[in-house]
């Protein structure tokens, strides 16, 4: 919770995570996409927290197919995630995840 003057202003930080599958020969394309809309998480209050290319021997487990990278995502607000989603100069790039990305499994949560 933050105060300013008199009025509190609370802020629901989001988590986003996401298990991102690439399709297979367009690992290039994807790079290039990433490379212009990750430091656009910023310009709406948000952050990458971590973002993980898993070999499959780190893996001890798994009961789904194991994605290409995995991103953690954490927003000010819900808010925020909205904005982002919305962007104009990022959806000038969305041809490109269009082209590279077979699919992508979103979760969405809040700290506990």
């Amino acid at each position: 919770m933050e105060k300013t003057g008199r009025a509190e202003i609370k802020f629901q930080m989001i988590y986003i995570l996401q298990l991102v599958y690439v399709r297979e020969g367009q690992e290039k394309v994807f790079h290039q996409f990433e490379d212009v809309v990750m430091p656009m998480i910023s310009k709406h209050n948000g952050q990458l927290l971590l973002r993980v290319r898993p070999d499959n021997n780190a893996i001890i487990e798994k009961n789904i197919e194991s994605p290409y990278e995995i991103h953690l995502v954490q927003f000010n607000a819900e808010e925020d995630f909205i904005s982002f989603g919305q962007d104009e100069d990022r959806k000038k790039f969305l041809y490109m995840k269009d082209q590279s990305v077979k699919s992508i499994l979103l979760i969405k949560g809040t700290k506990l």
